[in-house]
């Protein structure tokens, strides 16, 4: 019996890491009888007879987990978004570091194809970048033909388990490539007539990359609030969360209440309006989703 950590999961077959060898194993029945089911990320304990004949017998507790992508135990994501093809998406990108803080995840922004863009758009982002460092976020903006982006990503994903979020075609699996490019991972031009990038990543993989573990998924397929309630959204917004606690009334939502402190930091220019409208749409579709059985 030896421990190990799962970097595939493949057609029923979990990939386990051991020493510098990978071991193809199918997961016990009891997990079935349980509901549970083994993920990406996961330290497990395994028997194996020979590297393709391994059962894992039980999986250690994890730190966090994602339904989808399906991984376990990440220590931060990199949220990759583009300046152009596609275009910036202010409200996107938001979206993405929600539901990266829903999971207490350390985000680092990174801003592709800067070299793609008109010099308007360009100050526009950089102004958005002052806005997100001022939170306290890490932003790096970059072309894959730029030396020193990539050098400053690469330094990030050290000794770390990696997961990396964006919209389909703004380049996280060309990024990855430039990174290390003996990863060789598939990847697609942007379809024309979609105006967004095919999904050629077809499952959860945790590559050795920089001294740390990254995992190329199909990334976050659902960009919906699902387990998210309207009393933890402004939890994933750190800047209102220095200041809530100032608000008049217990549990205030931000929105309609009087004498809110993050109403008031919005209005001083301390808080991004844009940031602020974001929430508030974000706020809307909680409240208003469909209730679930």
């Amino acid at each position: 019996m030896a421990t190990g950590k799962i970097i595939k999961a493949l057609s029923g077959f979990y990939y386990v890491y051991h020493e510098g060898t990978v071991y193809q194993c199918r997961g016990r029945g009891v997990f079935r009888k349980r509901k549970v089911t083994p993920l990406v990320g996961d330290i497990v304990e395994f028997q194996a007879e020979t590297q393709t004949e391994g059962y894992i017998l039980s999986i250690e507790g994890r730190k966090n987990e994602f339904v989808r992508p399906p991984i376990a135990n990440v220590d931060q994501a990199l949220v990759v978004t583009s300046a152009a093809n596609p275009d910036f998406n202010s409200v996107l990108l938001d979206r993405f570091l929600v539901l990266v803080e829903a999971k207490r995840l350390e985000p680092i922004i990174v801003i592709s194809k800067m070299d793609q863009t008109s010099e308007a758009v360009a100050a526009e982002i950089e102004e958005y970048q002052k806005v997100y460092e001022r939170i306290g976020y890490t932003v790096i903006l970059s072309s894959f033909r730029d030396a020193g982006g990539i050098d400053r990503i690469q330094s990030y994903l050290a000794k770390k388990t990696t997961v990396i979020a964006g919209q389909s075609g703004v380049g996280k699996s060309s990024l990855l490539n430039t990174i290390d490019p003996r990863l060789n991972i598939d990847t697609d031009e942007i379809s024309e007539s979609l105006g967004r990038g095919k999904h050629t990543t077809r499952h959860v993989e945790l590559y050795e990359v920089a001294g740390g573990l990254v995992a190329d998924t199909p990334g976050f397929s659902s960009l919906e609030f699902g387990d998210l309630e309207t009393d933890q959204l402004s939890e994933c917004f750190p800047e209102f969360v220095e200041v809530q606690d100032q608000c008049k009334f217990r549990g205030c939502l931000h929105a309609k209440e009087p004498k809110c402190a993050v109403k008031a930091e919005v209005l001083e220019g301390n808080i991004s309006e844009k940031r602020y409208d974001h929430y508030l749409q974000f706020l809307n579709e909680i409240q208003n989703r469909k209730p679930r059985y």
